[in-house]
């Protein structure tokens, strides 16, 4: 009776005052919320779709180094500023080290297992069997119904460039044409950058800026591409943000000391096209340096109109930029997650997802999950 009495009273507020509230409280505490009241569930839903809009959320994977290797979550809300701590009740289980080579997909893979999550808040995780082929640091990414895996494969392997697709659909694996032999010496995540849109996969070496597109459905790849508008850039990465293909380049010197980190769009149907749209302000670059950066440690995650940066040399902020309108506006938060201790004991991986109440709800409700506020800047 006191909750009914309460969400009478509470409804009588002016539409309009509760949509300006509801702009301040954070997305895990209005999934509550639009169960008060039909007129607080409207003001909700207003709020988040007029004024104070949801943005992607990058989610921090951590597992531990030491046996039993747990994985622990936490995740940054842009829209409420806040880190969050999830609790699972229901733990991945684990097979091997958790890894990432795509903004959306998390994967772990043993010699007889693949297990892999690309849901927005990684309630579904897939486990079947590994591919045909051993695979030590593949690029792996979702593209539509399939999973395709590509390069990173052992030393005894015949072809080091091998591509393997599999359907989530008749749930079984197919080949495909190899990687480009221009890949020959790169193929892994650690030396190449991976982005989907549609239903092409578009495949980026870091250092030179060569790049290739596949596509699944014809099982054969595109290209080649020269990314590289700035003869400057040491490393770079590839990112689609609400359909717009962008370049971010760390631009250093044979030192590996990073002096800017740009932006271009890139556009045209052949992709020869380079529009620079911004650049780290000198303070925040200064800040990603640190006292030891370096360019392979650069890590990058692109969703929506959201582009995150960090650094796994120096883990202590996350950079976001947020691209509106062809122009960039940035920022830093501090990774109040990570301290020393962290840093000795957990692997982080780095991801994001486009998460909402529907996505919070179905966690809470279904999975238990558990989301505690652990800091904000």
């Amino acid at each position: 009776m006191k909750n009914s009495q309460f969400g009478q009273k509470e409804a009588a507020i002016h539409g309009d005052v509760l949509e300006s509230i509801f702009t301040h409280v954070p997305l895990i505490d209005l999934v509550p919320a639009v169960h008060v009241s039909t007129s607080w569930k409207r003001a909700v839903l207003t709020s988040l779709r007029h004024f104070n809009k949801l943005k992607p959320w990058l989610f921090l994977h951590s597992q531990s180094t030491r046996s039993p290797y747990s994985v622990s979550l936490h995740a940054f809300d842009p829209r409420s500023q806040i880190w969050i701590r999830i609790i699972l009740h229901r733990p991945i289980q684990y097979i091997s080290a958790i890894r990432s080579s795509h903004s959306n997909l998390v994967y772990m893979l043993s010699p007889s297992k693949f297990s892999f999550s690309f849901d927005p808040m990684y309630l579904t995780w897939y486990q079947i069997n590994a591919p045909l082929r051993w695979r030590t640091d593949p690029i792996v990414a979702a593209v539509g119904r399939r999973i395709i895996v590509a390069g990173g494969t052992c030393d005894f392997e015949d072809d080091p460039l091998s591509v393997e697709i599999y359907d989530l659909e008749t749930r079984c694996w197919e080949t495909a044409d190899s990687m480009p032999s221009v890949f020959k010496d790169s193929a892994s995540s650690m030396w190449l950058s991976v982005t989907v849109n549609g239903n092409r996969m578009y495949v980026m070496e870091k250092t030179t800026g060569v790049a290739h597109w596949f596509d699944p459905e014809t099982k054969s790849w595109f290209g080649p591409f020269n990314f590289r508008p700035d003869v400057n850039i040491c490393s770079s990465s590839i990112g689609f943000a609400n359909d717009r293909l962008i370049l971010i380049g760390l631009i250093g010197d044979d030192e590996e000391v990073l002096r800017n980190l740009k932006l271009w769009e890139i556009s045209g149907e052949s992709l020869e096209f380079f529009t620079e749209i911004g650049d780290m302000p000198e303070k925040l670059v200064e800040k990603l340096r640190g006292e030891e950066f370096y360019m392979s440690s650069a890590v990058v995650n692109v969703m929506g109109n959201l582009l995150y940066v960090s650094s796994s040399s120096n883990p202590g902020n996350v950079f976001l930029c947020e691209i509106r309108d062809g122009a960039c506006s940035w920022s830093s938060v501090e990774n109040v997650v990570v301290n020393e201790k962290f840093r000795l004991t957990e692997r982080m991986v780095f991801s994001c997802g486009n998460v909402g109440l529907g996505d919070l709800h179905k966690a809470m409700a279904t999975d238990g999950r558990e989301f505690v506020a652990v800091g904000k800047y």
